[in-house]
């Protein structure tokens, strides 16, 4: 029963699907390092080696004594410093190797580390959108922990134990045939014991680890919404709620651990027995004279030095398929198709003037499923078009395909008259700057976030971009102005100040284009007006899209879109859609209801 690298507890082994293909992938990245791995198995040789001279010593030491009274202490002295000189050897060669593997196992996983990271940067957005973001990273850093650890620990634990396995199975064998098939009569049963209650306990300890997922899962919905279970006053609910699942997962814990705990004892009786039957025969083949009590002793101690590897062979396996069905969740990352490159000969274009045109788009995530039908629409140069339907409608989808995060499946997406698969997508995304309803903050300098979208932007640029998006006076009043730092995803403050961020950033930004995705979503009413003015001017001699709930913000632009079911149901002026009637006249006079 393997144990969990952070918790210590027992869990159930996960086994690679392809173990081959798990090593091979583990190989590339150990190969670079051959020559260390070469003096880590000579390390290992040298000090396992040492330490299996130590039992024939202190039998040699023992023999020393020749019959009552009559002692050769020279000898016995001897024998026994040498024995501590050759375990102190061993030991500091023990050191020297944990050090070494350490070593290896380090350099691996920083260079695995970056490899998977630098393949996130190149994977397309589909791949996010279709995974979550806790396993991604979970990838990246439990599973290569679980690799690290398996490298520094059970490597050397598998290496030593087949010196030590192998080198007192031999020593046995020249000390005492006889009582080596003795001894083996026990180790089949202890194997096929551990094997057997290993079969047992597994599935209790997965039971165990989905009750525990149950429970935290709980906890975790239940403090994130703390403020609504005592809204509704409904904490005495969630505490029989919880008190339900903490006697499942109780119960599962001690259902587990209470047949896991039978297999120590139980091993160590097996062990045990094998000693008693090694001692009583030991001592027969002494009494007869065929063996010498040294012999013995020494034999002895090299049947525990066998014995103890053995036992632990199921749980050294059991890591060692952990690090495997690790490395091949890793391997999987890495096995992903990059974003597709840029068509050979692709434009990159600079002094875009923003004319968008859409023919006839077809597109689906999944080529099955048409989201957008026949779509088509034309932005000329500084215009303003807002995108507006009902949740589902494909408004977002519009703009993951202006952005070439994915590609239609049919039409075709122009700007400035080349189309978006003939020119470089770093230069067409360098194009649209974008303020999205999910606001995006990284652990920083306020400083850095505002400048994130300009190279070299400068102390004056950010502070007028700052300004402009009324968020100047916010942070002089944080204690190091724009020197001070955010928390991760800017927990340190509210949702409407990330947004005010993110649409100085954008303001800083230069681009020709400009996405607003429900810019002022988390922005009270008073601050939303605020900006207004911002707004404009950051949208002036931009070709501007936003898309919009709030119908109330975009009674100036163009061009109205209304979406619904894929198509394009309306398009006009604001007062031009209100006289029809129709799809946008009762999105409107919902909203004003």
């Amino acid at each position: 029963m393997a144990k969990d690298k952070q918790t210590g507890v027992g869990k159930a082994v996960e086994h690679a699907r392809d173990p081959r293909a798990a090593a091979k992938f583990l190989w590339r990245y150990l190969k670079e390092f051959k020559f260390l791995l070469f003096a880590a198995l000579a390390l290992t040789l040298a000090a396992n080696s040492l330490a299996l001279i130590g039992p024939r010593l202190s039998g040699t030491a023992i023999d020393a004594l020749r019959g009552k009274g009559d002692v050769d202490f020279n000898v016995a002295f001897r024998y026994a410093g040498m024995m501590a000189v050759f375990y102190l050897i061993s030991a500091v060669l023990s050191y020297a190797l944990a050090l070494l593997m350490r070593s290896i196992s380090q350099r691996i996983v920083k260079r695995m580390r970056k490899d998977v990271f630098d393949k996130l940067m190149k994977l397309p957005v589909s791949y996010f959108d279709k995974h979550m973001a806790g396993d991604i990273i979970s990838r990246v850093s439990y599973d290569i922990d679980v690799i690290n650890t398996s490298l520094s620990n059970d490597v050397v634990q598998i290496l030593a134990s087949i010196v030590t396995v192998g080198g007192s199975f031999v020593m046995m064998l020249i000390i005492s045939p006889v009582l080596v098939v003795v001894m083996c009569v026990t180790i089949p049963i202890s194997l096929m014991y551990t094997a057997h209650m290993t079969k047992l306990t597994r599935p209790r300890f997965s039971l165990r680890s989905a009750k525990l997922g149950k429970m935290n899962g709980y906890v975790e919905e239940t403090v994130g919404g703390q403020r609504v279970i005592q809204g509704y006053a409904c904490e005495d609910v969630y505490t029989g709620r919880f008190s339900d699942v903490n006697v499942e997962a109780t119960e599962a814990y001690y259902n587990a651990d209470y047949l896991n705990a039978a297999i120590g004892p139980t091993v160590n009786f097996i062990n045990n027995l094998s000693m008693c039957l090694v001692t009583v025969f030991g001592a027969l083949l002494f009494f007869f004279g065929t063996m010498s009590l040294g012999d013995v002793s020494s034999f002895v101690l090299y049947s525990r030095k066998f014995s103890g590897p053995i036992n632990e062979a199921a749980n050294i396996f059991g890591e060692l398929q952990s690090a495997l069905a690790a490395a091949e969740r890793v391997n999987r990352i890495l096995s992903e198709d990059n974003e597709p490159a840029d068509v050979a000969d692709a434009l990159e274009i600079t002094d875009v003037k923003g004319d968008v045109k859409i023919e006839n788009v077809d597109f689906g995530y999944d080529p099955e499923k048409i989201i957008l039908r026949d779509f088509s629409l034309e932005a000329g140069h500084g215009k303003l078009i807002a995108v507006v339907g009902p949740t589902g409608a494909g408004k977002t989808t519009l703009i993951n395909l202006l952005m070439s995060f994915y590609d239609p499946v049919s039409g075709k997406i122009m700007i400035d008259g080349h189309e978006n698969n003939t020119v470089t997508r770093k230069s067409l995304r360098g194009s649209f700057a974008m303020v999205l309803q999910d606001t995006w903050v990284f652990g920083g300098t306020i400083f850095e976030n505002i400048a994130y979208g300009k190279k070299n932007a400068t102390m004056e640029e950010v502070v007028n971009a700052a300004k402009t998006a009324r968020i100047h006076s916010f942070i002089m009043r944080q204690p190091q102005g724009y020197d001070t730092v955010l928390t991760e995803d800017g927990v340190n403050i509210s949702k409407g100040q990330k947004q005010l961020l993110t649409i100085a950033r954008a303001m800083l930004n230069d681009a020709s284009m400009l996405i607003l995705d429900e810019a002022t979503s988390n922005v009270d009413t008073r601050t939303e007006k605020k900006i207004q003015a911002a707004m404009e001017k950051l949208m002036e001699n931009k070709t501007c899209f936003i898309i919009a709930h709030r119908l109330s913000t975009i009674q100036h632009a163009d061009e109205i879109i209304v979406v619904n079911d894929g198509r394009i149901v309306e398009k006009g002026k604001h007062e031009e859609l209100m006289e029809k009637k129709g799809a946008y006249y009762e999105l409107y006079a919902a909203q004003i209801k």
